[in-house]
């Protein structure tokens, strides 16, 4: 087959979506499949020319929106030398440029929802939630009901997503997310790790690696952590990536403030062996995010053999919780407490036991090849009906001609 992905933008600092794009890309590309990308960006950004396929950037834009006045004539253009495209999120202009460009067209559309039809979004942000459902009608609801499919991660995500706006219409179907783990050596990545950043050898490294942002509970995790931090001097907070809101100095501020200020980094994002290395100099991984579709750094890290401390609010928590490969509670500095208070007080035998069953879980469930199975299913499954469809009707207008 051939696919489109469209996306607002390939900029990695844009987090799983992208990661996601890239990963399953490669591993289509690799079962034969053509992957092209478009995207909202400046041609000449560098994160475009670094991405693995072939990008039609179309920007620059100049808003969060990223409209693109472009956008709509390329796809109307080229978007018959695909067999599907694959819309990556909403709320930006490049969902609503596919629906105006392909709907009721032959070239079937998909859209991707990671995440963001969570009605978490609508307790924490009201006023958003009122501009969104202003968007609403005669936009984002026109894109998910006119889509061949709207593609959820899992159960729990496409429930919640019901709840989010009450005029709702769409094709559900789940195709379970899946990630990679590069099959390199641990201990020359973890040694690369740390003499980058010589001050956290010999700690016991409490992992948050993501967006630095409010969704994810980084400053429950630094309360949570302050909280424990007199049970081993050797506990470190390690909190590594992208910080687009400049929430980075008030968290520095909120670990002095209690106490941990030298117990806590936050050196920004990491990238390739970097954050390999930061997996596997690490002891656990906490993600005690107020919501989130999936996590992809939740399945690096299992990958890792980390286990992981995540909230009940991150939708793989039950396939966690299930297969042993980590700990549950509640999004709140108690809930994160009692997590990193069970995981401390487990003898050498059970965190081992614990670190085996992550790598467990990694394999099987969260390895790319389940995601691109899946995907590859839904969209040759709604190709082969598209054949059927056509046959059926090429002979019943051979069969309704004259003389017949």
């Amino acid at each position: 087959m051939k696919i489109l992905h469209l996306l607002a933008s390939v900029d990695p600092r844009d987090g799983g979506p992208v990661e996601g794009v890239r990963r399953s890309g490669l591993a289509m590309r690799d079962a034969g499949h053509e992957i092209e990308v478009a995207t909202c960006d400046a041609p000449d950004a560098a994160h475009v020319s670094a991405f693995p396929f072939a990008v039609h950037a179309l920007g620059p834009t100049r808003n969060r929106y990223s409209y693109s006045e472009r956008l709509v004539p390329w796809l109307e253009t080229n978007a018959r030398r695909f067999d599907a495209v694959v819309v990556h999120g909403l709320w930006q202009y490049h969902g609503l440029a596919a629906w105006k460009a392909l709907h009721g067209g032959p070239v079937p559309y998909y859209v991707y929802a990671h995440g963001m039809l969570d009605p978490w979004f609508k307790e924490a942000y009201p006023l958003k939630h009122l501009k969104k459902w202003l968007y609403w009608p005669w936009a984002e609801y026109r894109v998910l009901r006119d889509a061949r499919a709207v593609i959820f991660t899992t159960e729990e995500e496409c429930t919640r997503a019901r709840r989010s706006f009450w005029l709702y219409r769409a094709q559900e179907r789940i195709v379970p997310f899946g990630t990679t783990v590069p099959p390199l050596a641990a201990e020359p990545l973890r040694e690369a790790f740390l003499q980058a950043m010589p001050e956290l050898r010999g700690k016991r490294i409490v992992l948050f690696l993501g967006r630095v942002h409010a969704k994810k509970g980084c400053d429950l995790l630094i309360d949570a952590f302050a909280r424990v931090a007199t049970r081993d001097p050797a506990l470190h907070l390690l909190i590594a990536g992208p910080d687009e809101t400049g929430w980075a100095a008030a968290l520095r501020s909120q670990a002095e403030a209690a106490g941990i200020g030298d117990r806590v980094s936050l050196p920004g994002m990491l990238q390739g062996d970097m954050k390999w290395g930061a997996f596997h100099a690490s002891d656990v991984f906490a993600l005690p995010s107020h919501q989130e579709n999936f996590g992809v750094a939740v399945a690096e890290a299992l990958g890792c053999g980390l286990p992981a401390l995540i909230s009940d609010k991150v939708n793989v928590w039950r396939e966690i919780e299930t297969d042993g490969a980590g700990l549950v509670a509640s999004d709140t500095v108690e809930g994160t407490q009692r997590s990193l208070e069970r995981w401390l007080e487990l003898d050498a035998p059970a965190r081992a036991a614990m670190r085996a069953q992550a790598t467990q879980t990694f394999t099987a469930r969260f390895r790319i090849e389940t995601m691109v199975s899946a995907l590859t299913a839904l969209l040759e499954q709604k190709g082969s009906a598209d054949a059927s469809r056509d046959a059926a009707l090429g002979a019943l207008r051979e069969m309704t001609q004259p003389g017949r």
